[in-house]
């Protein structure tokens, strides 16, 4: 029995040393800029949850993120540049995590954590990428970039609506919102109980589009902006911001309800609150901007400076007050990972802040920063090698002091120029010899691999079958539902492995399983009816085969026929191991160029690909 003891006084230090473990919960908000918070000046909106947690928060007052959300959201996880974990669009198959990469989610469960997602996840919606294959314990989620996109349940509306729960979709009532908060708040109440300390992530989809706000909510702006201060704001401009600011209303009182939460459960004083949004406004830059140019989706000051509040009463810290200094939000795993004292070997591209926060250290003054991300394919319809979804070293922007180099060709010095309104390229050569010195440095590190593609991987036993949606075409953009409903005439294929070998059945469709509707059925409202009379299948990457295999699994493509009243149509491929493209076709209407053939209209929005 002696010999136990010893393992005994271990097991009770490590038990006490997880007790001391504080919690964490970061909340980020969708599309919310700086402008949009009271603290920050905005003239419509009033915030007192936000400016309360401002208040005794430390703040990064100089904190950048990427100007579009997937990217921002994979540099969070995991410390890394975008260019480095592979995340660096929103969607068209470059909006996924390399699977080799650690996340939060990972190091924190290591440590004993209870981990949890809760809202939006953007960073993949198929095997090995979801947030229940990342190392979350607990998930409450929704596909993609918003609410009402491709991979989300179909007709989700903001209310009542179905999301991932732990793997398996779910209906849930009430408005999206309050339901990521209630969820999240339901997860860290058991483990607060249980005493695990937890890592809570909320990224409410709010503020974006679609912008459906709460009724009440949307009532309260209107009020406000029927004052005459407002009168030269043009009246749709009032109808958007009415939603887009009452959505914002509801975040602020979801933010309240978490802290009384968390003060009536006894544990805010050992929780650490990251408050921050993930990029710079949709609407600022149309009513109110905070003093910036740009908005999301732009290089400018305003596309990518957004608010993070931090705060931790038994940490520590600094009293509250603004913290000076370019920070990133690639720093926020390094920061968390210290304050809690969990040891790793990870190399991260941000630093940690915990010195900074606690007042030992500050942030370095010739500090250098690069974002970087890929573009929208916005004039593409089927693929190309050339896409404007390749990250390219001069698309990006350095930021260095108050100076900022956009796109190698334009540099703006934010003290003289907040708005970045001059272009001092040729005046300062100096400063511009530096930042692409910098710029050279770190293209040179990420570039060779920075377009990587990720496969999504079918025939695994974590998702069999996998459903496959056009968000993921390479290089070609199609994310919304209402670009089905319309029947955009746009073509794709995807990037996939084989997890295991045997007989794959390919079902193609227009429509996703849960509405059932014919291929050439227009929507419910009557858009996008599509005259589709024949599938076609084809799977690139299978060379070695022999002729007579190739013809046997159809890997020199395959037409079926289709009926009026079909919904889908299945190809049936044997595969082998490995890396392979899937390619589909939708066609009809008249022949062309006095041939036989149909004209080729789409490929498969959906396709449900299940391991025999």
């Amino acid at each position: 029995m002696k010999s136990l003891v010893p393992l005994i006084i271990v097991s009770l230090i490590a038990t006490a040393a997880l007790a001391k473990q504080p919690n964490i919960i970061i909340v980020m908000t969708d599309d919310q800029g700086y402008p949009e918070l009271s603290v920050n000046g905005n003239p419509i909106l009033k915030t007192p949850h936000l400016d309360d947690l401002h208040s005794e928060s430390l703040r990064l007052e100089d904190y950048h993120v990427s100007p579009m959300c997937a990217p921002t959201r994979g540099q969070l996880m995991t410390g890394l540049d975008a260019a480095r974990n592979g995340c660096i669009n929103v969607s068209s198959g470059r909006g996924l995590l390399r699977p080799e990469v650690p996340i939060m989610a990972n190091f924190f469960g290591d440590a004993g954590y209870e981990t949890g997602l809760f809202g939006k996840w953007h960073l993949g919606s198929n095997y090995p990428f979801r947030p229940e294959d990342r190392g979350f314990d607990e998930t409450c989620w929704f596909p993609s970039s918003h609410i009402g996109s491709v991979p989300d349940f179909w007709g989700n509306d903001y209310f009542d609506d179905t999301y991932v729960n732990n793997g398996k979709w779910k209906k849930y009532k009430g408005y999206c919102t309050d339901v990521f908060f209630e969820e999240s708040m339901s997860f860290m109440k058991q483990a607060a109980r249980q005493g695990k300390p937890f890592l809570s992530i909320i990224m409410p989809n709010t503020p974006h589009g679609p912008l459906v706000a709460k009724d009440k909510d949307e009532a309260a702006i209107k009020k406000i902006l029927d004052q005459p201060e407002f009168d030269d704001i043009d009246p749709a401009m009032k109808v958007r911001l009415a939603d887009y600011l009452g959505m914002i209303l509801n975040i602020d009182e979801n933010m309240g309800a978490m802290m009384k939460f968390l003060a009536d459960e006894g544990i805010k004083d050992d929780t650490i609150v990251i408050f921050q949004t993930d990029n710079g406004s949709t609407h600022g830059p149309r009513y109110y901007n905070a003093g910036m140019r740009g908005g999301k989706t732009e290089l400018w000051e305003g596309g990518h400076r957004v608010p993070c509040f931090i705060s931790w009463p038994n940490g520590g810290l600094l009293e509250p007050q603004d913290i000076q200094g370019l920070t990133q939000v690639q720093d926020m795993l390094p920061t968390l990972l210290d304050l809690c004292s969990i040891p790793n070997d990870a190399k991260f591209d941000g630093m940690s802040l915990a010195s900074i926060l606690k007042g030992k250290a500050v942030v370095p003054k010739d500090r250098m920063l690069v974002i970087n991300y890929s573009r929208m394919p916005s004039f593409v319809n089927y693929p190309t090698p050339f896409a404007q979804t390749l990250m390219q070293r001069n698309m990006g922007e350095v930021l260095w002091k108050r100076w900022r180099l956009l796109e190698d060709r334009e540099l703006y010095n934010l003290e003289t120029d907040p708005l970045q309104q001059n272009n001092v390229i040729d005046k300062y050569p100096k400063v511009l010899s530096k930042m692409r010195g910098k710029l050279d440095d770190w293209w040179a590190d990420v570039g060779p691999n920075a377009n990587d593609v990720q496969r999504v991987i079918i025939g695994s036993e974590h998702e069999n079958p996998s459903r496959l949606t056009g968000c993921e075409w390479l290089d070609v953009f199609i994310d919304q539902q209402r670009q089905i409903r319309v029947g955009q005439h746009k073509t794709g294929y995807w990037m996939l492995e084989v997890a295991e070998p045997g007989e794959y059945d390919f079902e193609l469709r227009r429509w996703p399983k849960e509405i059932d509707r014919p291929l050439v059925a227009p929507s419910e409202d009557g858009q996008g009816a599509i005259p589709i009379t024949q599938a076609s299948f084809y799977l690139s990457n299978y060379h070695h085969l022999s002729i007579s295999e190739k013809t046997a699994y159809g890997f020199e493509g395959e037409t079926k026929q289709i009926g009026p009243n079909d919904t889908s149509v299945t190809f049936t491929a044997q595969l082998e191991k490995g890396p392979i493209a899937l390619h589909t076709w939708f066609r009809g209407g008249a022949g062309h160029r006095g041939g036989g053939n149909l004209s080729t209209i789409l490929s498969a929005y959906y396709v449900y690909v299940t391991k025999k």
